[in-house]
């Protein structure tokens, strides 16, 4: 299984990616590792990524997935994941096979906005939340677990690992 924890930047991608992939015997990587030095330069500077910024970034993620796929490995990967076209990459097309899942981390703008503050040395400038939040094309209940960034990190996991199953 590959599952995707996504969302936008401060939603805790990282830390809940973390705990999952400790609770469920399986590696994490975190999507920002993919990222061209290009892009991260344009983030630092407050400049949105466009489409064709993400393409190859996706592209990547979808080969790392692919490979540990082969390797019959699990994995969970932070990706922010905004658009549903964004997702499909991920999962290797529209319908996907099941591999991959995805887990939303949702909150509102006031509390991400706060942990941006709060946050410590990130390329990503937190200026660039608003046009995060308005590309963001919320996955619905076919798509993706959604989980409120309000509750501590460990419920967080519990609920996500309940709904798996």
């Amino acid at each position: 299984m590959i599952l995707i924890v996504m969302g936008v930047s401060g939603a805790g991608k990282t830390r809940i990616g973390e705990l999952l992939a400790e609770r469920l015997g399986c590696g994490f990587v975190d999507g920002d590792e993919f990222h061209s030095a290009a892009n991260k330069e344009k983030m630092a500077q407050g400049i949105a990524l466009t489409d064709d910024d993400r393409w190859p970034w996706l592209a990547a993620i979808r080969t790392a997935i692919e490979e540990k796929v082969r390797a019959g490995q699990s994995l969970v990967v932070g990706c922010s994941a905004l658009k549903r076209a964004y997702r499909d990459v991920l999962r290797g097309g529209a319908e996907g096979d099941g591999t991959v899942r995805f887990v939303y981390l949702k909150g509102s703008f006031e509390l991400l906005h706060e942990r941006l503050a709060t946050r410590g040395r990130h390329f990503f400038n937190p200026a660039l939340l608003r046009s995060q939040l308005d590309t963001l094309e919320e996955p619905g209940a076919d798509e993706a677990i959604a989980v409120s960034i309000e509750l501590e990190p460990e419920a967080i996991v519990d609920e996500v690992v309940s709904d798996l199953g």
